[in-house]
């Protein structure tokens, strides 16, 4: 095994930049914040750019003012992804030098102490301030409401075999907030789409706990995976189908046309393609269907953006 493959976190590329291009002092910190792992960036931010999409007819500024709001979400997910990540670290740093998949993460390895990674989260914590700032009042109130959620997720699977449902709670508040932050009020047609979003989620951090269900098993952690077992891929279909019935009604409710029903069809196919490549037992396999929920969540923002353009 080479030097660069020795130090690759088990469920990251064995080529991705950190390992290979980042500097030697920076690339703990980068681990820390999982850039050597993007696709939890993409999962955090489709709801953010869903939300905008939906509410984008309803932008009273310049295109080029609307491509900087997509911009300021896309540096607060990075950040913020980050920083919920290392924050889950410094939590679960105990359990995470007992699984297989996470050991080499910097703190339970010693590569980082847990002092220098509170000061890390710190410094993550305040770029996001300096993002959310930038928005209206009401958006302002929501990023802030979502601490508590953030503060909580990882003391879940302590606790309850679905921490699934509590990340999604969490993962998901981008989907009000960039109604939110266009709006500048809440209604109906974010809160169906942040409804489905969290089932969507459900179900793709249930299909990625069956890489670690015998290490969580042998130390006590609970999970969805653990819980269901062999019923994963009904439990699937279902809380699939439901988020989708709840994406078409987020649709209707924010007055989208057919063209979003048409790509929400395509993006259905995506989950149902999921289900039938599934194989719980295939470590491997689990996290190459996680993954391609990056690809979903483009294919559900299409159907958003397309589905708000006005066609005359």
């Amino acid at each position: 095994m080479s030097s660069v493959q020795s130090k690759v976190i088990k469920d990251a590329r064995p080529t991705n930049w950190v390992d290979r291009s980042a500097p030697e002092f920076a690339a703990p910190y980068l681990k820390l914040a999982r850039a050597d792992r993007p696709i939890g960036v993409w999962l955090l931010l489709w709801p953010c750019w869903w939300s905008l999409a939906f509410a984008g007819p309803q932008w009273g500024g310049s295109f080029l003012s609307l491509i900087v709001l997509y911009l300021l979400f896309a540096v607060g997910a990075y950040v913020m992804r980050g920083a919920g990540c290392t924050y889950n670290d410094i939590v679960d740093r105990d359990f995470d030098g007992k699984v297989d998949r996470t050991a080499k993460r910097p703190i339970p390895s010693g590569q980082v102490s847990v002092l220098r990674a509170w000061i890390f989260l710190g410094a993550l914590c305040f770029i996001g301030l300096m993002v959310l700032i930038q928005m209206n009042v009401f958006t302002i109130g929501l990023g802030v409401a979502s601490l508590g959620l953030i503060a909580l997720y990882p003391f879940m699977k302590r606790w309850t075999w679905w921490p699934q449902a509590f990340l999604g709670l969490t993962f998901n508040w981008g989907a009000l907030m960039g109604w939110a932050a266009i709006a500048g009020e809440m209604s109906a047609a974010p809160l169906f789409l942040y409804a489905g979003a969290i089932l969507w989620t459900l179900g793709y951090d249930t299909i990625y706990a069956h890489q670690d269900k015998e290490d969580d098993a042998l130390i006590g952690v609970k999970s969805s995976a653990r819980k269901l077992g062999a019923k994963t891929l009904p439990f699937l279909s279902a809380v699939y189908s439901l988020a989708l019935i709840l994406f078409a009604l987020a649709g209707v409710f924010a007055g989208l046309h057919w063209i979003y029903y048409t790509f929400l069809l395509f993006f259905a196919a995506h989950l149902a393609w999921q289900i039938r490549s599934l194989d719980i037992d295939d470590p491997e396999k689990c996290l190459h269907v996680f993954k391609s929920n990056r690809d979903a969540g483009a294919i559900f923002f299409f159907a958003c953006f397309l589905g708000a353009v006005p066609l005359t």
